[in-house]
């Protein structure tokens, strides 16, 4: 066989192993190793043991650990419930207040955890019991609080820029930037549906009694430490005053600060952080190794030149491949994690989509969209199952609950393609393009 057939070969059959339950690290790695001996002989695999110095050897790579140590932070204290707080006081009165709060709840945890999960997790175990005790239909809320999981990694710092920029040798802080935009608009968008349903619909949320402008102001000023580690890791990026590694050490040390005087965090909060950041770092970096030697079997077989000649023979609109991409990576997503969709695609997607003329940190922006509707689209739905184990909710139930959330995502989806500056206007202002 030639190397193109070995290397497509190679790269459904890791596809195929992560299908059928092997560890993504396992399923790339056996992939790319076996298509290196395959197609170049013993002598690449030097690449192998280089790969981990070359790829780790660089600050870019340390905000990560980082960003994971302060979300590690913040799950052991009650600032969640704080921010919660302060937006249900503040929303109280519109139709659907307590989804609305959730919803812009996640959206300022995105801000400090940058993953969905933690987000969904953290908000819902404040918001839910509220909810049910005022007489909340339990499966819109879940719903509510489980798409607007997807905010996490749309709103700097998010894991999964840091990943692609890792995988892809893009700009963290542009990566980061180009998120806000959209995730306010997620956050808008999903708050207005929820106002107009239960509007429509006011047996799904009870109005409740109104807050005094008091409450409203005293619940602030439990927050307003929060408000400023956000504004200090995004404005800081953006102004150029410091690195997204430099702004992930400065937030970790003021949100350890916080934590400590303000919410009682000690000795064992700690350890414990410290110990749930490291197996998770742990396991992201052995991810991004084996997608690298992946990747290198992927340039040497000229797979991405190939497809890009094919593409500019065949007359193919740029456009159309677009959402062609987009529509394989939800498709994938029904049965695929969505960390482990990003560690395949990127090699083969990226190239292509650069190829055409497409900036790869739009693209950046769509897949992580992709990804995150990905984790709670079943089957595989990795937010779905952590939610229904949470809150002890029947998964089909839940699933009724997103539905027409997800419509709300799709659309949400189809507008990002449609408008790129939505996502590029503020990296480009932050360079000076």
């Amino acid at each position: 066989m030639d190397i193109v057939t070995i290397t497509v070969t190679c790269f459904f059959g890791a596809i195929a192993l992560t299908i059928i339950g092997i560890p993504i690290a396992y399923a790339l790695g056996f992939g790319g190793l076996i298509g290196i001996l395959l197609c170049l002989g013993g002598a690449p695999l030097i690449k192998l043991g280089l790969t981990p110095f070359t790829v780790f050897h660089s600050l870019t790579w340390t905000s990560l650990p980082l960003f994971i140590l302060m979300a590690c932070i913040i799950s052991e204290t009650r600032i969640s419930m704080d921010i919660f707080n302060a937006a249900n006081n503040w929303l109280s009165r519109v139709p659907g207040g307590l989804v609305v709060a959730g919803v812009w709840s996640q959206a300022v945890m995105s801000a400090l955890d940058g993953s969905s999960g933690v987000s969904i997790l953290t908000t819902g175990k404040v918001a839910l019991p509220q909810m049910e005790r005022l007489g909340y239909n339990k499966r819109f809320c879940m719903g509510a609080l489980l798409t607007g999981g997807v905010l996490g990694p749309l709103i700097p710092p998010s894991i999964p820029f840091i990943v692609y920029a890792l995988l892809t040798q893009q700009s963290i802080g542009e990566l980061f930037v180009a998120g806000i935009i959209p995730g306010i608009l997620l956050a808008i968008m999903l708050s207005v549906y929820a106002m107009v349903a239960c509007f429509r619909h006011p047996e799904l949320a009870p109005r409740p009694a109104a807050v005094s402008w008091k409450e409203r102001l005293r619940s602030l000023t439990k927050v307003w430490s929060i408000l400023i580690v956000m504004i200090g890791i995004v404005g800081g990026i953006y102004l150029g005053v410091m690195t997204a590694t430099e702004a992930a050490g400065v937030a970790v040390l003021i949100v350890l600060l916080i934590s400590v005087v303000f919410y009682r965090f000690r000795l064992a909060n700690f350890v414990r952080a410290m110990s749930e950041a490291a197996m998770l770092t742990a396991m992201i970096g052995i991810m991004v190794i084996v997608v690298t030697v992946l990747t290198f079997l992927v340039d040497a077989s000229g797979i991405v030149h190939s497809l890009s000649s094919l593409i500019a023979s065949s007359g193919l609109s740029p456009w159309l491949l677009v959402i062609t991409i987009n529509f394989a990576l939800l498709v994938l997503g029904t049965f695929m994690d969505g960390l482990a969709i990003m560690m395949l695609s990127v090699p083969l997607f990226v190239p292509l989509i650069v190829s055409v003329g497409f900036d790869p940190v739009w693209f950046g922006v769509l897949m992580t969209v992709n990804i995150e509707i990905a984790l709670i689209t079943p089957p595989d739905a990795l937010n779905l199952y952590l939610m229904s184990g949470a809150f002890h909710e029947p998964v089909a139930e839940i699933i009724r609950g997103i539905a027409p959330f997800l419509v709300v995502l799709v659309i949400f989806l189809g507008i990002l393609i449609a408008f790129p500056q939505l996502s590029l206007w503020l990296p480009n202002m932050m360079s000076g393009r």
